[in-house]
């Protein structure tokens, strides 16, 4: 006797919404409006990065699991922010060659659109946007206060922001997504990551969580902490809001960048942390953190 096929090639009928589904679909399109508005500039035609199987990476990258994550995205973007401002130099890029002081969330919104087309999109999208930050980068020279010269497209600097950047984003997925996160996943992160840096021109590029925290406790005796890096600090951390909404999410992502930054950079930045409002900092984030991904489920 022969047994019947458990499957068929007919298609599944599509599933009819829950009553509650019916109820939570309007907040969920709401919600996931209000992100899409921010990551991406409307007034450009920019959507979405649709991610594609054939980058640099792929949906079997630790990088695909980490850099999706909207609030772990956007409290480590402003924790590596903060920490990147300390070098001299590369606070001496964004004073000289940029809109910082009207347009910080512009430059927000196009870092976390190069991290989604380098990370999700084709080949050909990820190494266009590689090649275009490059060309940006030789046009980005000047001169310190103290008579230094500077250039963005130096490997030391593009060192420095790829391991701040890099290690602010894996230590907010780990705190709001993933706790247990193996270090051998850890290493993978560095590892994957080190692709986008290398094509930059960074170097040197850390490897593993260790080669990263090596790196850094190298390059600390070259940070600063000026008149020039409270301007920016400030004007980053009062960033108008849209709504009251907006205000409070954003006053609470600045906040839990503030609680992720090791203790030497908030010594620097002449930050405290209180141990009395860590615990509702964190909460509160992982709560909003929960809510989006219920959003984009």
């Amino acid at each position: 006797m022969r047994l019947k096929p458990t499957y068929s090639n007919r298609p599944m009928p599509a599933r009819r919404p829950t009553g509650l589904e019916t109820l939570t679909q309007p907040i969920k399109r709401a919600i996931v409006g209000k992100v899409v508005a921010v990551f991406n500039d409307q007034s450009r035609g920019e959507t979405p990065v649709v991610r594609r199987p054939d980058g640099l990476f792929g949906p079997r990258a630790v990088a695909w699991r980490v850099n999706g994550d909207v609030t772990s995205m956007m409290v480590g973007g402003v924790a590596g922010l903060m920490m990147q401002m300390l070098h001299p130099a590369v606070l001496g890029g964004v004073w000289d060659h940029s809109r910082f002081r009207d347009d910080m969330r512009g430059r927000l919104r196009r870092t976390a659109r190069f991290i989604a087309l380098t990370t999700y999109g084709d080949k050909a999208e990820a190494m266009a946007i590689i090649e275009r930050v490059r060309q940006i980068h030789t046009a980005v020279r000047g001169v310190l206060p103290d008579g230094t010269a500077y250039a963005a497209d130096d490997p030391d600097l593009l060192a420095w922001v790829h391991v701040t950047e890099t290690v602010c984003f894996l230590d907010a997925w780990i705190r709001y997504a993933e706790p247990g996160m193996t270090i051998i996943d850890q290493d993978k992160y560095f590892d994957e990551m080190a692709v986008v840096a290398v094509a930059l021109g960074a170097d040197p590029v850390p490897r593993s969580r260790r080669e990263a925290t090596k790196l850094m406790r190298q390059m600390r005796p070259a940070l600063r902490h000026d008149a020039r890096t409270r301007e920016v600090a400030h004007i980053l951390q009062n960033q108008p809001a849209d709504n009251f909404a907006s205000e409070s999410f954003q006053a609470l992502t600045m906040q839990a960048a503030v609680d992720l930054l090791p203790d030497w950079a908030l010594r620097m930045h002449n930050l405290g942390n209180p141990l009395l409002a860590r615990p509702l900092v964190r909460a509160g984030t992982f709560g909003v953190a929960q809510t989006l991904r219920w959003a984009f489920r």
